[in-house]
């Protein structure tokens, strides 16, 4: 029985995405001096935004750090919408009393910004966000898991990422991956077996509730 869910962010509440590809590509070309590609961008995934700044202008790492937040928040309206089916599903977890946390791999001053735009804060009762150096994930699930006084075996993570499969297995967490969005990957979540995978948010609905 599944005692605690802990949800990822980008690709797996919300499709967001695309807009955090869109505010590194304002932030990173002018300091660049050229184009960077969607695969160039993700292929520093991993460590938070700080990290892919870091990585692509480490010449400029400050005033791309500020300009990265600044566009992220100027676009952010125009990414108005979580996934179908989200809100009715943490409405219903809610009001049955399952304990929820956020582990993303957002830096916390980004993901602040996106649970306050969707009005999501209140569903979580721990937090745990993404940092410069490394993937802080697993560390995170652990100590998140730690503070509810329950097995690992207990708690379900859900996200989007192959890297989130990865995380998980070391947590000793069973993970649900979410392959709802566009840019999901659903042969390479596949291939490292998580333990379920949904391609709606409606039929994971349905599967958690048999397993609260």
């Amino acid at each position: 029985m599944i005692k605690g869910i802990i949800f990822d962010f980008d690709g797996t509440l919300a499709d967001t995405l695309p807009l955090c590809i869109r505010a590194f590509r304002s932030s990173i070309e002018p300091r660049l001096g050229r184009s960077v590609s969607d695969a160039e961008i993700i292929a520093t995934f991993g460590p938070s935004e700080q990290g892919t700044i870091q990585a692509l202008i480490p010449h400029a790492y400050e005033e791309g750090v500020t300009a990265y937040l600044d566009y992220y928040q100027q676009y952010h309206a125009e990414y108005p919408d979580l996934f179908p089916g989200i809100s009715p599903l943490l409405d219903d977890l809610r009001s049955r009393q399952v304990r929820m946390a956020l582990v993303t791999g957002k830096g916390e001053r980004s993901a602040v910004m996106s649970l306050d735009f969707y009005q999501l804060t209140p569903y979580f009762s721990d937090f745990g966000y993404g940092n410069l150096a490394a993937n802080s994930k697993t560390g995170n699930i652990n100590r998140i898991v730690a503070n509810w006084a329950v097995q690992p075996k207990d708690v379900l993570y859900v996200g989007d990422a192959p890297s989130d499969i990865l995380a998980c297995r070391q947590a000793g967490v069973p993970i649900a991956a979410a392959a709802w969005a566009s840019t999901a990957e659903p042969d390479r979540l596949a291939e490292l077996q998580p333990d379920a995978m949904f391609e709606s948010v409606g039929t994971f609905h349905e599967w958690i509730l048999k397993r609260l």
